[in-house]
């Protein structure tokens, strides 16, 4: 007969803690072997009792359960990772899948899927909260650069041009924002958000040098003679 698997939980609510547990414990192959209300010795805990799966929140205080997950495969050890959050965001599912997690479900997963999930994870496949993975492939990457960003956010107020331009802080020391700078930023962004073209770097941070105003310098005028 195969042991059961041991799993972690890691939660810094015990009243969730506790109805995880609870769950998990219903079901013959899956045994609760510790607990922890933080991240900051996730890494420890694992190693001491041999976790199989570890099941850890995300916003914790302390270490929260992305740095817990990078300590466990920092230091090698052999337990598959499922984050369980409240926090169902794409941007918190890409962070735990670039660091090694094996899944990521939201709190309210039923019982009977969560337990498949710890089981899907330690036999190694990747399993994601299906309405998740919509949200994030649907997301997907940025083109624009952060000033595009903060000018295209000022332009759904209705603001004009040269009223975007000074309320845009300066990227650079030494410069203002310019009505030119932000038309050719809001300009950019529209067109990289329509091609999905890859965004070059600071690419709006500097305004071009501007024409200069001033007139050119007339010849000074001829003194006149004592004949004149």
């Amino acid at each position: 007969m195969t042991a059961p698997l041991r799993v972690l939980l890691v939660d810094d609510q015990a009243l969730v803690r506790g109805a995880l547990a609870a769950l998990l414990e219903t079901e013959p192959d899956l045994t609760v072997v510790a607990q922890a209300a933080s991240g900051d010795e996730v890494a420890d805990v694992v190693e001491a009792h041999d976790v199989d799966v570890a099941l850890l929140d995300i916003e914790m205080p302390g270490v929260d359960g992305l740095e817990a997950l990078r300590r466990i495969r920092d230091r090698g050890l052999d337990c598959a990772v499922l984050m369980v959050t409240t926090f169902g965001r794409p941007g918190y599912l890409e962070r735990a899948l670039a660091a090694g997690a094996r899944g990521f479900v939201v709190k309210d997963t039923p019982a009977e899927q969560l337990a498949d999930a710890v089981r899907a994870v330690a036999r190694g496949e990747r399993v994601v909260d299906p309405s998740l993975a919509v949200d994030t492939l649907a997301a997907g990457p940025s083109p624009l650069t952060p000033r595009e960003v903060d000018v295209l956010r000022e332009a759904l107020t209705g603001a004009s041009v040269r009223a975007i331009a000074g309320r845009l802080p300066s990227h650079d020391v030494g410069h203002v924002a310019l009505p030119g700078t932000a038309r050719r930023c809001a300009s950019r962004a529209a067109r990289r958000w329509a091609a999905g073209t890859p965004r070059a770097p600071h690419a709006c941070s500097r305004p071009r040098p501007r024409p200069s105003r001033r007139p050119a310098a007339r010849p000074a005028a001829s003194r006149c003679s004592s004949a004149c």
